[in-house]
């Protein structure tokens, strides 16, 4: 397992902000087709500390659409991420975030905002 840290700048209101973590690998693949991992981000907590941890065991088999591709059609580099929705925690800029994953797996990550105006639902 390799251990993948992020330190996260400060935000003056870190309620508006998400934190998307976004596990695959690049892999060589035809262009059409859409494909996944299966495997899963597991939540854990460090015991004696109570700080949380994330972890992916394992990245699981490649699994996609299964569309006819030419067979003599050039291959290329993709990053595929794990299957599922997307898989997002809280922002918190005064602890690391922390992700252990299988050597040889990315860890990317993405920044979510918002505004602070809201809207009102109208009945009817």
């Amino acid at each position: 397992m390799v251990r993948h840290v992020l330190q996260l700048p400060k935000e003056k209101d870190e309620s508006l902000f998400m934190v998307e973590l976004i596990v695959g690998k690049t892999v060589r693949v035809d262009k059409k087709n859409r494909y996944f991992f299966g495997g899963r981000i597991e939540k854990k907590t460090i015991e004696g500390w109570g700080f949380t941890r994330y972890v992916v065991s394992e990245l699981g088999p490649l699994a996609g659409t299964m569309m006819a591709v030419n067979p003599k059609a050039v291959k290329v580099e993709r990053f595929i991420t794990l299957g599922g929705g997307p898989y997002l925690i809280r922002y918190n800029s005064r602890l690391p975030v922390v992700v252990y994953a299988p050597e040889g797996v990315e860890v990317r990550y993405r920044i979510w905002s918002t505004g602070t105006e809201s809207k009102k639902i109208e009945n009817g």
